[in-house]
C-alpha cells in the first residue's frame, strides 16, 4: 500500500507541484522485484502524472538482479541511478529521475505512457511492413547510439564499464537453462555423461562469444523495454529497464531485439534489419564488419540469449511464483531450434538437447 499522503507531500514540497488531490493506480509489473504505480492529478486544468517505482529492499538493488562478472568495484549508488545518469549524458532517451526517497525505496520517474514497441508491432504493424520496418529501424538507431556513445565514455563513468559478459557469465546463463529450462521444467535430471557433453558445447560457444569486441550492452533490449511516444511530427523510442547494463558483444542487444521472446519476426525481416544495422554502423563509425561473420555470431548469441530467457521464465515461475511468463517458453525455444538447424557444426548439440526439450525435436 502506497502512503498517498506522504507521496502528496513529496509532490507539493520537494517537487513544488500543485498536487492537492492525487490518484494512484498500480501498473502491470515486469519480472523484477519492483512495483510500479501511476500517480495522477490535475494542475491548472491540465492532467499531470508521474511513475512511482517502489523497490522492496533499496540496498539490495545495489546488486544486479541478474548474475554479473567483472572486476570488483564499490557500488556507492543504485545502478538504476548511476546508469540513467550515464545514458542521459550520452543523449540516450531514458526517463528522467525526479525524486529518490532512499528510506522508503521510492523513486519518482517521468511518465513515458503505456505504449511499448511490442504493442505497436502487435496492434498497428500487423499486415503493415512499412510501420514495422520504421519502428525497428528507429530502435536500431537508438541501439547504435548506446553502443557508440555510451561505450566511448570516460573510464569510471558508469558501473556498467566494470562488469562484462565473460565466458564464466555466459556459462552461468547456460547452466541456468539446464537447471530450470530442462531439469526443473521436466522434473528429470540429465544423466551426468550427457550433461557434461552439453556443457562442453555450451562452454565452447561461451568462449567464442566472450572473445568478441565489447560495447555498452543494455542486456534486456527487447520490445517491452522500449516505449513509443508519438506526437504531431512522428514518434520517439524511449529506453527503460537498463539497470543491469554491462559490457558485451555488439550482437547481444541486437539479438535481444530481433529474436525477442514476445515478437516473432519473419527471418527475411531479421535479415533486412541486420543489414540495416551494419549499414548504419559503418556510416557512423567507418568500420566495415564482414556480414557473414557478424551473422554467425548473431545466431550464436541468439541461441545463448533465447536459452537463458527460456530458463529464466521457468525460474520466475518456480522461485518467484509468477507463471505469467511460462507461455513464452515454447516460442522462445522454437527460435533456438531454427538457429540450431542453420548451423551444421551445432548438429551434435541440437541432438543432445532434443533428447530433453520437446520444442527442439525434429
Amino acid at each position: 500500500m502506497v502512503d498517498s499522503e506522504h507521496l502528496r507531500k513529496i509532490l507539493s514540497g520537494a517537487l513544488a507541484l500543485s498536487a492537492k488531490k492525487i490518484e494512484i493506480n498500480s501498473l502491470a509489473g515486469d519480472a523484477s522485484n519492483r512495483t510500479y504505480h501511476r500517480v495522477s492529478w490535475e494542475e491548472n486544468g491540465s492532467a499531470r502524472s508521474l511513475i512511482l517505482m517502489v523497490m522492496a529492499a533499496p540496498e539490495g538493488f545495489k546488486a544486479s538482479e541478474e548474475a554479473v562478472s567483472g572486476a570488483p568495484t564499490e557500488i556507492a549508488e543504485l545502478p538504476f541511478i548511476n546508469i540513467q545518469r550515464h545514458l542521459h549524458a550520452c543523449k540516450v532517451a531514458v526517463p528522467e529521475i525526479l525524486f529518490y526517497d532512499a528510506a522508503r525505496g521510492w523513486m519518482l520517474l517521468e511518465d513515458l505512457g503505456d505504449i511499448t514497441l511490442a504493442q505497436v508491432i502487435q496492434e498497428k504493424a500487423a499486415g503493415n511492413p512499412a510501420v514495422l520496418k520504421e519502428h525497428y529501424q528507429k530502435a536500431i538507431d537508438t541501439l547504435l547510439t548506446i553502443q557508440a556513445d555510451a561505450t566511448a565514455a570516460p573510464p569510471n563513468a558508469c558501473i556498467a564499464h566494470h562488469r562484462a559478459f565473460d565466458q564464466a557469465l555466459f556459462v552461468w546463463e547456460f547452466d541456468h537453462f539446464i537447471e530450470y529450462g530442462i531439469e526443473a521444467r521436466t522434473g528429470m535430471p540429465i544423466p551426468q555423461k550427457q550433461r557434461d557433453a552439453i556443457r562442453a558445447y555450451f562452454s565452447d560457444i561461451a568462449l567464442r562469444l566472450a572473445s568478441l569486441p565489447q560495447v555498452f550492452t543494455h542486456r534486456d533490449y527487447h520490445s517491452r523495454n522500449l516505449m513509443i511516444q508519438t506526437d504531431s511530427v512522428g514518434f520517439a523510442v524511449r529506453v527503460i529497464d537498463f539497470q543491469d547494463a554491462l559490457m558485451g558483444p555488439p550482437q547481444y542487444d541486437l539479438a535481444s531485439l530481433l529474436r525477442d521472446s514476445y515478437i516473432d519476426l519473419p527471418e527475411p525481416v531479421i535479415d533486412d534489419l541486420i543489414a540495416y544495422y551494419l549499414q548504419r554502423k559503418e556510416a557512423r563509425s567507418g568500420e566495415r564488419v564482414p556480414p557473414e561473420m557478424f551473422r554467425e555470431y548473431f545466431d550464436l548469441v541468439s541461441i545463448q540469449r533465447n536459452l537463458k530467457a527460456a530458463g529464466r521464465f521457468v525460474y520466475i515461475d518456480r522461485v518467484k511464483q509468477n507463471p505469467r511468463f511460462l507461455q513464452y517458453v515454447p516460442p522462445t525455444l522454437r527460435k533456438v531450434k531454427r538457429n540450431l538447424e542453420k548451423h551444421r557444426r551445432l548438429a551434435p548439440l541440437h541432438a543432445l538437447l532434443a533428447e530433453y526439450v520437446e520444442e527442439l525435436q525434429p
